[in-house]
């Protein structure tokens, strides 16, 4: 635990915590965000091929997943941190375009 407090320039155990239900809740809502998202553009396990729906479904949940990342922790006070984050781990896809549009360069 000390070693990702360390990696992630965390204080306390407290915030520690909070980035903890900040992670629940974010997976929790995106996943459950994602199939009424898909059912607006009509497609539904029903209508299509599951190998296919359940692409679109992981390629809707990392966008929905992102923005909700930041919105929440902004909610629990952690803004900087999951913001910081998530340009990270755009980084980390290949999509830094993404953040450096942003105004986030490496190192900021």
């Amino acid at each position: 635990m000390a070693n990702l407090k360390q990696r992630w320039g965390i204080n306390s155990n407290w915030q520690m915590a909070i980035i903890f239900v900040v992670f629940a809740i974010t997976g929790t809502t995106a996943s459950y965000l994602s199939k009424p998202i898909l059912e607006t553009f009509g497609i539904t396990k029903d209508n299509l091929h599951p190998v296919l729906y359940w692409t679109l479904y992981v390629l809707i949940v990392f966008p929905v997943y992102k923005v909700l990342l930041v919105t929440i922790g902004t909610i629990f006070g952690q803004h900087v941190f999951f913001k910081n984050f998530v340009f990270k781990m755009l980084r980390g896809m290949k999509l830094g375009f993404i953040a450096d549009a942003f105004g986030n360069k490496k190192g900021a």
